[in-house]
């Protein structure tokens, strides 16, 4: 405990936007957020006070951080499996576990335990040499997915595979590869669930991502077309994983929904997610509150939508050159005084998530059209053509 507010520490490993934004949370809960950063210069890092420099990658700096801490959990997934367990067995409350966080940081795990658990999913198959590609693609019908089981995002780490040779440079590079057959996609949504070590769990509304070369550059909640009882099974499916694979934490499941309607596991995040910054604004407990709540073994909050309609748009990096950030805001807010803006102090470079807005509204197309004027702006600081 904090002696000063007599309130818990929790100490975040990784300093970036998610840390940031928990931060946030944890001020308005009086708690006081501890931050691993790799530098200074991280997001969170430039606006916590409690920050320690140091690799996620060194245990001697995870054990070092971890002192005095009452909880430890991550914004990211980096952190070595055998460096969680050795946290864990010093005695240290770490949450997500490194059982439950595997199945996030290696996709072959996942996908071989989402199938003991008969989620749906895309067809899918681990290989080692050429001939397993070929014979997948020729099962399944080319073109596939590569998938790199680790260490993949944000697009990074997946290829379209045409054929099999392709792949061949992949493995011989060494690439733990799995492969997947290629979903004919309607659109992408997902679910985030939060569960607490006692076992209770709340949903949030599922939600619709939109994505641009493999980064979302859009979330709209609730997801719109979809009818009450595909969201309620959608969000029983994320509560089944999250309890089976005992997340401690939020999680975010990602899922593809072909033509025909059917959806199926992409990916899962254990975590606060991009597609949960809508909460921020838009839901009566923030996903970054709701982490707290969970890895703290608090009660869980209300995950209701505060508004019929709300949309997050990513601001991505800009080209050089032009309006500085700050006039940019000048005439953002001038044009839009409902939106709101979160900047995430991170250097600008062209693709790069530097931040998000979110606008709330009762119409899903004038509300989409504010938002995404807004991270127009602030990425090219002009009006949308």
């Amino acid at each position: 405990m904090d002696t000063r507010t007599g309130l818990p520490v929790v100490g975040m490993i990784g300093g970036g936007q998610l840390a940031r934004m928990t931060h946030q949370s944890a001020i308005a809960l009086g708690q006081s957020l501890r931050v691993l950063a790799t530098s200074p210069d991280d997001g969170a890092a430039l606006v916590a006070a409690d920050v320690q420099v140091g690799s996620h990658l060194d245990l001697s700096a995870l054990r070092d951080f971890a002192k005095g801490c009452d909880v430890v959990t991550f914004d990211h997934e980096h952190v070595p499996g055998e460096h969680i367990r050795a946290l864990a067995a010093d005695g240290v409350a770490v949450y997500p576990s490194a059982d439950a966080l595997q199945y996030a940081q290696n996709k072959r795990l996942m996908r071989e335990r989402l199938t003991e658990l008969g989620a749906p999913m895309p067809r899918w198959r681990p290989v080692s040499r050429i001939s397993d590609v070929r014979e997948f693609g020729d099962e399944v019908g080319w073109p596939i997915i590569g998938k790199a089981a680790t260490g993949g995002y944000d697009g990074k780490g997946v290829w379209v595979l045409a054929g099999p040779e392709p792949a061949a440079e992949l493995l011989a590079q060494g690439v733990e590869l799995i492969v997947e057959e290629k979903v004919t996609l309607d659109r992408e949504l997902a679910v985030q669930v939060a569960r607490s070590p006692f076992g209770q769990v709340a949903a949030y509304p599922v939600v619709e991502t939109v994505q641009q070369d493999g980064i979302c550059v859009e979330v709209l909640a609730p997801a719109p077309g979809l009818s009450a009882d595909q969201a309620a099974e959608i969000q029983q499916l994320g509560i089944r994983i999250a309890t089976e694979l005992n997340v401690v934490g939020m999680l975010a499941v990602e899922l593809f929904v072909d033509a025909d309607g059917r959806f199926s596991v992409n990916e899962l995040a254990m975590r606060p997610h991009n597609s949960g910054h809508w909460t921020i604004e838009g839901a009566r407990t923030s996903q970054f509150e709701q982490h707290l709540r969970a890895v703290l073994d608090y009660p869980m909050g209300d995950t209701s939508a505060a508004a019929p309609v709300v949309v997050m748009a990513n601001v991505l990096g800009g080209p050089d050159g032009g309006m500085p950030i700050d006039e940019r805001l000048h005439h953002l807010f001038a044009a839009e005084p409902g939106v709101k803006v979160h900047l995430y102090g991170k250097q600008v470079r062209p693709g790069r998530k530097i931040g998000h807005v979110t606008a709330l509204g009762d119409d899903l197309a004038r509300t989409r059209a504010r938002a995404a004027r807004a991270a127009h702006w602030l990425t090219y600081g002009e009006e949308m053509s």
